[in-house]
């Protein structure tokens, strides 16, 4: 099992707060009762949720100690759950489920999606962020690497996060359910100072699957031989820094 590192996500804390802080800025303007914040991760999303409706009960839920460990010393007034989202369900009076870069590590999360929109009363949004990046070069060579170097016996049993449906197959899934729906991509430019700096931020994501499975010379064995193709991909701009190009998902889907 997968434990996340709260301390190396937080590296990039400004760059992986904007994706929660422009899905916030699109979920319709209410009072809601109580708002969950599912794979709240370090609560920088969480905090988000707080300062928008203060006047509502604010849950985080994840399931990384870490994570929730670094949340509950960021927001110590307010309530974290340790749960795995395949298998909760929200309690009655929940009028909000957020969510920011989680659903593509949830088994069948289409499924999960409609399910979860499905508890939500009349009037209830369902908001959920999720990378869209598979195929950009800083993910797709992880997978390459892993396959290719010694360590690869090793790694057969990781599992890397999905890769996501089309738009359109999001929308037929989920509006028969909800009587509005909203679903856009955004691609961020993250200048970074260096090619390492790339390496660094998805050692806090996507690559955990691959670290947790290795360990030592080997680990660090694989970290190098990823970043030198890392190194190759993305080449250095004016400024001597290099741009990871980074598209999203956005679903708001009002009940």
């Amino acid at each position: 099992m997968v434990d996340w590192s709260a301390r190396q996500y937080l590296k990039f804390e400004d760059e992986r707060t904007r994706p929660p802080c422009d899905l916030l800025a699109q979920v319709p303007s209410q009072r809601p009762r109580r708002v969950v914040d599912l794979g709240c991760g370090p609560a920088n999303s969480t905090e988000l949720l707080v300062e928008r409706f203060p006047q509502s009960e604010v849950i985080g839920l994840d399931s990384s100690p870490d994570m929730l460990c670094k949340a509950r010393e960021r927001l110590p007034r307010h309530k974290f759950i340790e749960a795995d989202i395949a298998g909760w369900s929200p309690q009655p009076g929940t009028d909000l489920l957020f969510s920011n870069a989680t659903f593509q590590w949830v088994p069948d999360h289409p499924r999960q999606l409609l399910r979860l929109l499905e508890t939500l009363p009349a009037g209830g949004v369902l908001a959920v962020q999720m990378p869209d990046n598979s195929h950009e070069p800083a993910n797709a060579l992880q997978a390459e690497v892993a396959a290719s170097g010694p360590w690869a016996r090793d790694l057969t049993s990781a599992v890397p996060r999905s890769n996501l449906l089309p738009p359109e197959a999001y929308y037929d899934l989920l509006k028969p359910s909800c009587a509005q729906l909203e679903i856009w991509h955004s691609i961020y430019n993250h200048a970074m100072a260096t090619p390492q700096a790339i390496v660094e931020w998805f050692k806090g994501s996507s690559l955990q699957p691959y670290l947790t499975l290795l360990d030592g010379p080997v680990r660090e064995q694989f970290l190098c031989a990823y970043a030198e193709r890392v190194v190759a991909a993305y080449k250095p701009r004016t400024d001597g820094k290099v741009l990871l190009r980074f598209p999203r998902l956005f679903i708001v889907a009002v009940r």
